[in-house]
């Protein structure tokens, strides 16, 4: 499958690619804008409220209707984090025009719900619907509020919050609690009309239609669109290591310890720091997995993820609270092992492997190579996953040991009972 990215208009863009082996066509609208603290709550209220009514389908019920009539499309809102920009929009998925009854055609009425979504919602006085409005605030106050109930993706984002305090890295996908709530429905229609004007729009697509004709229904069903003075992507801004290692520590009523580590990276070579970290943590024969948690049995769960935007890795971990000195110990071990090419042919085989698979999955699903795509737009880069696979297939064990090499500590998180406080 090619992926081809052309500019349609002033800062919007497609990428399109073509697939006949599905039955279902993908349709995905993005605006990305810079991550900011005082801005995401918005951003991440926007598309759930602009998905309650247009002015043709004024609330969900006739929405409904009109997808049931287009059989049984779906139309989703979403809220990704992709480096240091929000993602806001919507994603369709409908039968594909060479699967339809009759051969109807539903690539353009989907592209014009989908332009009607973004471009005219339904409106009272010259902002939201309070109701809608008030009943979405609530949604997502409810669902920041939320995050705390999962301590393993608390601690996480814990971890990167210490971390990188002060830069936009920092900013939560949905946006902070207190500017949430803060939120009133004639601001929030200022800033729609500012997001739509000067917001980057990312479009993708994914079907049997020839690219000609995607084209034309996109530029068609988005031709009311505003565009003015679109804003720039945001590019990371560079994490300074630290000269002392940050250390925090927070007591919850929790019966399992969560053990965070962050860890800066000085190597800009992404490939061997990708296998570099699948090696370290980041697949099921990792050494953390292989021998932090199977064979030492210190953690209930221990991963790592390698953050290419920010050249961080972040360690997560599941421990006994009475076992953080040793699960520091042997993490920091782990990683002195693949730094010092301490391995055996089996891992190296095993880390590629995996990485391979991964990016050869990515063409059996139309959602993952939409985010994908989406990241690759959102972040400035341009590679395929065939690319990516030939670059893994080519990277030689020296250039993973010299990459990982620059890893260092950074920060560290230890969440823990309130009694081990005591």
């Amino acid at each position: 499958m090619e992926a081809t990215r052309k500019k349609l208009a002033e800062g919007i863009y497609l990428t399109y690619l073509p697939a006949r082996k599905f039955k279902t066509s993908l349709l995905s609208a993005q605006f990305v804008r810079p991550l900011r603290k005082e801005t995401a709550a918005a951003c991440a209220l926007l598309p759930a409220v602009l998905r309650r009514g247009t002015v043709t389908y004024p609330d969900m019920g006739a929405l409904s209707m009109r997808l049931d009539h287009l059989y049984g499309a779906r139309v989703d809102y979403t809220i990704r984090k992709k480096g240091e920009n929000q993602c806001v929009g919507f994603v369709a998925s409908f039968i594909d025009d060479s699967f339809a009854p009759g051969g109807e055609k539903l690539l353009e009425p989907i592209a014009d719900l989908l332009g009607e979504l973004v471009c005219g919602p339904v409106t009272e006085r010259g902002r939201f619907i309070n109701a809608y409005f008030e009943s979405e605030k609530t949604n997502l106050v409810d669902a920041i509020r939320s995050l705390i109930n999962d301590k393993r993706d608390y601690a996480d984002s814990r971890l990167l919050r210490e971390m990188c305090a002060g830069e936009p890295y920092s900013v939560p996908r949905l946006g902070e609690e207190s500017e949430a709530a803060r939120l009133q429905a004639n601001k929030l229609y200022t800033f729609y009309q500012e997001l739509i004007a000067g917001s980057r729009l990312e479009l993708f697509y994914s079907g049997s239609a020839s690219q000609q004709r995607v084209e034309g229904a996109l530029l068609y069903a988005f031709s009311a669109l505003p565009r003015e003075n679109v804003q720039e992507l945001s590019f990371p801004q560079e994490h300074l290591p630290r000269q002392d290692v940050l250390r925090i520590e927070e007591a919850m009523d929790v019966t399992q310890g969560k053990l965070g580590m962050g860890f800066s990276c000085g190597s800009d070579d992404y490939i061997a720091m990708l296998l570099g970290n699948t090696l370290f943590g980041g697949s099921s024969n990792s050494k953390l997995f292989m021998n932090v948690r199977e064979k030492l049995s210190l953690c209930y769960y221990a991963s790592s993820l390698y953050h290419r935007q920010k050249k961080l890795i972040t360690v997560s971990s599941g421990i006994e609270f009475d076992k953080f000195q040793q699960a520091y110990d042997e993490i920091l071990a782990q990683l002195n092992a693949v730094q010092r090419g301490d391995l055996e042919d089996w891992e190296l085989e095993s880390a590629k492997s995996t990485l391979l698979n991964a990016y050869a999955s990515m063409g059996d699903s139309q959602g993952k190579l939409e985010n994908f795509y989406l990241g690759q737009a959102a972040t400035g880069q341009s590679e395929t996953p065939q690319t990516l696979a030939r670059q893994v297939q080519e990277v030689t064990p020296e250039r993973i040991f010299r990459a990982m090499e620059t890893v260092r500590l950074d920060t560290v998180y230890f969440l823990h009972g309130k009694e081990a406080a005591e």
